[in-house]
């Protein structure tokens, strides 16, 4: 795994959402956040998740660049709270001598089960402070897996992640202009899309309908 405010879209998941507070008891003492490509949960589970990508330009270091592609399989859990999050601050800089930070998240969940409870967050903030001319792009990108039965993702959908997700890295710390990182970033999360479509195709169905859902939030270019 590499390390490194705008109105979520409704989605058919809604039907099942709710607020973290109406589990927060359950949650409270689970402090377990699984790792990527792990497998985790069972009836009556609670499945806590979150990723975080931070980038910091100024000055002293002109340019930061980091990503992160996470898959987090629970399979059937009672309730679930993941968050994906990008902030990327440039500071301090001069047109002249300006600053670049971008910080991009791509989040996979997949979670089973007829009534799960689930609250997904996905947040991104791009800042300029006192940063004439600078690049700044925060891009948070969240894809929730929800079918009756526990999903697992087979090698050949796996290489197709793994290819997406080897590209991702590439983009991040490519030079190129802003209109088409965020061009190239939003492409990159389509095929995300399509793979985990594909991959949800031939799930075993069930009473609840099996959903791939999408959360896209990007902020910066221009500075502001």
């Amino acid at each position: 795994m590499s390390s490194h405010r705008k109105p979520r879209t409704s989605s058919p998941l809604t039907r099942r959402a709710v607020r973290v507070g109406l589990f927060a008891a359950g949650v409270a003492g689970v402090a377990t956040a699984v790792p990527a490509q792990a497998a985790t949960g069972g009836p009556g589970k609670v499945a806590v998740a979150s990723d975080h990508v931070f980038s910091h330009a100024d000055r002293h270091d002109h340019t930061e660049e980091k990503d992160s592609f996470t898959i987090r399989q629970f399979g059937t859990v009672k309730a679930a709270a993941v968050r994906n999050q990008a902030n990327a601050v440039s500071s301090a800089c001069s047109a002249d001598d300006d600053c670049r930070s971008v910080a991009l998240s791509f989040q996979i969940v997949t979670v089973a089960g007829e009534h799960t409870h689930l609250n997904a967050v996905n947040l991104s903030d791009a800042v300029n402070k006192s940063c004439t001319g600078c690049q700044t792009l925060a891009g948070a990108y969240q894809f929730v897996v929800s079918t009756p039965a526990p999903l697992t993702l087979d090698s050949a959908h796996r290489r197709q992640l793994a290819d997406v997700h080897r590209r991702l890295d590439a983009l991040t710390r490519s030079d190129i202009p802003a209109t088409d990182l965020r061009t190239r970033a939003d492409a990159l999360a389509a095929e995300v899309n399509a793979v985990l479509r594909d991959a949800v195709a031939d799930a075993p169905k069930g009473d609840a309908q099996d959903d791939v859902t999408m959360h896209r939030h990007l902020d910066g270019w221009p500075s502001r």
